[in-house]
């Protein structure tokens, strides 16, 4: 499903993958974040942590009422606080994909899979 947005110039298509991209990238930018976690369940009892060229495997597009839904599946680091580096990953993600896409940003969803000492 791609997003469609109407110009003065034309038309517009985004890719749910362009934008899971740049909700990863800008989530990467935070401090605290390991990493972009699967959102396929755990493999052994640990979170696949996933490299920069798998964000968008991180992160669900979703597009309710003209309205972005984003939740992304992180790692955080050890010794941090959960809920303060959430808070943040959420601003920063609403904030970016309101000035890059120009969409309103209806909610950011984090689900922490795991807790890595961040080397």
């Amino acid at each position: 499903m791609a997003i469609q947005l109407d110009t003065q110039y034309g038309h517009i298509d985004i890719s749910d993958e362009a934008i899971a991209v740049i909700a990863g990238s800008a989530a990467m930018e935070c401090y605290g974040l390991v990493g972009m976690a699967s959102r396929k369940q755990f493999k052994d009892g640990i979170a696949e942590l996933l490299g920069r060229e798998n964000l968008a495997r991180g992160v669900e597009v979703r597009l309710v009422d003209n309205r972005l839904a984003i939740h992304l599946y992180i790692i955080v680091s050890y010794g941090t606080k959960i809920s303060e580096v959430a808070h943040n990953i959420q601003q920063k993600v609403k904030y970016v994909l309101n000035e890059v896409v120009g969409l309103e940003v209806a909610e950011v969803g984090i689900v922490v899979q795991g807790v890595r000492v961040s080397s």
